[in-house]
């Protein structure tokens, strides 16, 4: 990423992504922290339940692909994180047409593929901030 943003406050939790896609995963943790965030990055719905259930942490958004391994769908999780931690907001993403009825209330749709500037509009968005502005 060559450009340069103006970096949002940093929040005092991190980011958690989930996306069994190593290289996509590791795509989001670059760009969000390429705009001051710090994040947590997991293969697998499973794994990240578990690490949210074990710390006392409150996250500030969860991004999850619907499409992952083990028990729990992206959009299933992010129902199970909105009944726990209601205040967390959440970004649910698919390289497959999702029928719209399967997107938890409240939660940000982000088709693949996406691009980086829509990926941070939409956690601009679901944190409520402006998206970084970039410096000419």
């Amino acid at each position: 990423m060559n450009e340069e943003c103006e970096k949002p406050s940093p929040l005092s939790e991190p980011v958690i992504v989930v996306e069994d896609d190593q290289l996509i995963r590791g795509l989001m943790i670059d760009i969000l922290s390429e705009i001051g965030l710090r994040s947590q990055g997991f293969d697998s719905a499973d794994g990240a339940l578990i690490h949210m259930l074990s710390t006392p942490h409150t996250y500030p958004l969860v991004i999850a692909d619907h499409g992952l391994p083990g028990k729990l769908k992206g959009s299933d999780f992010i129902a199970v994180v909105k009944a726990r931690w209601p205040s967390t907001a959440t970004i649910l993403t698919s390289g497959y047409s999702l029928d719209p009825t399967i997107v938890p209330p409240s939660t940000t749709y982000l088709e693949k593929p996406w691009s980086m500037d829509e990926l941070v509009t939409a956690v601009a968005n679901s944190l409520h901030t402006d998206p970084p502005r970039r410096k000419m």
